[in-house]
């Protein structure tokens, strides 16, 4: 009788340590999704590894790492299943559109583990410390792949910029950190329109773009137009992620938030043309 009245005791237990662990990591799951689509390179990819982590993490919430805050210990839990998916040595599904394949075989040029340092301190704005914690290796050996993937990135193609932003002192700041990075900027447009016929006009390798422009006009409506005509790599920097991270619809691989450092900058742009990702918007 004492083992039956203790059982759902426990159970009870183990459910509210559930449910307090999903509340602490649900507000880190529309970036981690974003984390996981600049890893892979695509959509659905990214979002099948946060689903298989989620799945872990319901199997066993007593395995979560208590040791680190709640957004620390999901990242570390999705390189978990993405290491033992062994991702970087598998070719593309035959399924896959063109992109995808070219984004899996341009994987294996840089390193693996260089390409995850270089997102997690940058785009997800993990310390040094903290992305040792989620990769499992030390700060010295994080510094050094670091390193190398700056390294090997700026090796890529030197792209022509648009830029589609308002704001003149970011526009500028956004042109000088690019031309710095040894790229050109095609143009700088204020509007939906005019992105859209400068776009036209100059056929650029890659887009920054605000979504919320100066007319009242919208970015996410001026890069959809300039997909519907050619292909192109598209960054989207902004004040507003929750307008692009829904999880309601196709979002873009590429999302910066304001405000922004140099470096996670300079690593979106290189991810971007490594990649050569639409920023899923079609």
């Amino acid at each position: 009788m004492h083992t039956e009245a203790a059982q759902p005791k426990n159970s009870s237990e183990n459910k509210g340590s559930y449910m307090t662990l999903a509340r602490e990591i649900a507000p880190h799951l529309p970036l981690l999704r974003r984390y996981a689509r600049a890893l892979t390179g695509a959509q659905d990819s990214g979002d099948a590894f946060v689903a298989a982590t989620l799945e872990a993490i319901v199997a066993r919430p007593a395995e979560f790492p208590r040791q680190l805050d709640p957004r620390a210990g999901l990242y570390q839990v999705f390189h978990r299943i993405w290491e033992s998916a062994n991702v970087e040595v598998n070719g593309a599904a035959e399924e896959e559109s063109y992109g995808a394949r070219k984004a899996h075989e341009r994987l294996r040029v840089l390193a693996p583990l260089s390409r995850q340092a270089l997102l997690l301190t940058t785009l997800e704005n993990f310390t040094t410390q903290e992305t040792s914690e989620i990769l499992g290796r030390s700060s010295d050996e994080v510094g050094a792949l670091l390193d190398d993937a700056l390294d090997a990135l700026d090796k890529q193609t030197k792209a022509r910029i648009l830029i589609i932003e308002d704001e003149a002192v970011i526009a500028m700041d956004l042109s000088d950190l690019v031309t710095a990075a040894g790229h050109n900027v095609c143009a700088v447009e204020t509007t939906a329109s005019g992105a859209v016929a400068a776009a036209k006009r100059e056929l650029p390798d890659l887009v920054l773009a605000d979504i919320q422009l100066a007319d009242g006009s919208s970015g996410i409506d001026a890069v959809k137009e300039i997909l519907a005509s050619f292909e192109v790599p598209v960054i989207f920097i902004t004040a507003f992620p929750d307008r692009l991270l829904t999880g309601e619809r196709p979002e873009p691989t590429f999302l910066i938030t304001k405000p922004y450092s140099p470096d996670m900058v300079r690593a979106a742009v290189s991810q971007a043309l490594f990649f050569e990702s639409t920023g899923n918007l079609n």
